[in-house]
Formats: structure tokens, sequence, C-alpha cells
């Protein structure tokens, strides 16, 4: 992790960290350190449970306990969400309602892409507003690149580690040119250590989880050299105020 966050400060670059709630509890520093560089702080659940193991109400008590953990933490509002493992589908839909109702800004959970445990693949590619079954939130999607009809999948994780870099700057390139406002990329802290012990995992999330791991902090430096990012909370409030312009001009 230090090494991440002093990568992220040589190259002047500001990110958002979606953190479980365990690690406020257990490693507090870190989530002060984070917030005093300049980082967001957004939630990632309590303890990386899938969306699908809740009922709404125990979903609420589940993010309402990680919200409060990493507030009281890192000092600072936490307003972003990400669902573990891209959860928010069409049978989870519902937790875009629990979000709304507990006041968060965005969430960044819809992948629009065909996997065989999330996605809804013909969700919009850019930043939309995702409605749930009473309320709508601000919805900022990993980073895609459509080819064939199909949108590829370039915005992080495994994706990141397996593919060319280039194909990664492809897919913005070509968000950028079909005029959406941002694209959302993701990794792990995990994917830039090479050193770090193996899990016990089966032959497929072995290769998922470890494939292109020791080439990871090169090409992280590298697409951090060619592009200058920002938080997503950041993000949200320049398209606040794009909203609020347009419906004063009108």
């Amino acid at each position: 992790m230090s090494w991440l966050l002093d990568t992220l400060s040589k190259h002047y670059q500001k990110a958002t960290f979606f953190v479980v709630g365990k690690i406020a509890q257990s490693v507090p520093k870190l989530i002060r350190r984070m917030v005093d560089e300049g980082h967001e702080i957004a939630s990632h659940s309590w303890d990386h449970r899938r969306v699908h193991q809740f009922t709404p109400q125990t979903f609420r008590e589940d993010v309402i306990k990680s919200k409060v953990a990493l507030e009281q933490a890192g000092g600072a509002e936490v307003v972003g969400f990400r669902a573990p493992t891209f959860s928010i589908m069409r049978e989870t839909i519902w937790a875009v309602d629990v979000l709304a109702e507990l006041g968060f800004q965005y969430d960044s959970s819809i992948f629009p892409v065909r996997h065989d445990r999330y996605g809804i693949p013909d969700a919009p590619r850019g930043p939309f507003i995702a409605k749930g079954i009473r309320h709508e939130l601000l919805e900022l999607p990993p980073a895609t690149w459509r080819v064939f009809g199909q949108n590829i999948p370039v915005g992080g994780g495994g994706y990141f580690r397996l593919l060319p870099l280039t194909i990664l700057e492809r897919g913005l390139q070509q968000l950028e040119l079909q005029g959406y406002k941002a694209g959302m990329l993701y990794f792990h802290p995990w994917e830039f250590d090479p050193e770090q012990p193996r899990l016990p995992l089966g032959q497929l999330s072995r290769w998922r989880t470890y494939v292109g791991i020791g080439s990871s902090r090169a090409k992280l430096v590298r697409l951090l050299s060619k592009r200058q990012f920002a938080r997503a909370t950041d993000i949200v409030k320049l398209m606040q105020e794009c909203i609020v312009n347009k419906k004063i001009t009108a």
C-alpha cells in the first residue's frame, strides 16, 4: 500500500479509494494517511460481501457500518460506494434505493459487460443515472472498449494486468471521442505486490487473481506518466455544476 501511495504522490495524482469498513477499524492510520494526502475515501461495504447476500435492510446496516467507520477514521465525509464484485445488477438494483436514501452522491458498481459473476451488458458505458425501484443515483461505470458490438472490460483489475496498456488507452480514447465525460479505472493494492503470499485458490481463480502481477507496477507508472486523473468526487462535482448551468441557461 505504501508503494501505491508513494507512487501517486510522485506523479501528483489523486485517487478515490473504495475501502472495506473493516480496514478502517483495524488500520485507521492508513485511512487518515489517504485523506491527509488528498485522496478520497469511499465505501466498499463492511466486509466485502456481495449485495446478493443481503436484504435491503441488512444491506443498509452494512453500508451504514462501513460509512461510519470510514468517516471516523478519515475525518472526511463518505459520499461514494462500490459493491464488492460489482454486484449491483438487475436482480439487486434495489441497492440503488438504499444508497440514495443514505445520502450517497454516486455509485460505481454497475459494469456494462457480460461476465459470469457481474454486469449489466446494455448499461451505458459512461456516467449515467441509475434507476432503482424508488430512487436514482449517479453511476460511474468502469471503463470499457466497444469492439464488434461488444463491450470489452479494460478499466482495471485482471484486465489491466492481462491486456496490453494500449488496449486500456484505446478504451479511454473511444469514451472521450464518444462524448463521455469520465472513464473509471480501478485497481487493488495487492495487485502491485508481486511478493505477497499466494492464496490456495482453484486453477481459474488463481489465474484471474495473479495473472500479470509481476509487471503491474511498471504498467501503472507508465499510465500515470501519460494521463492526469481525478478523484471520483471531483468528477461528480463538475458534472453537477454542468447540470446546474444548463438549467440556468435553459
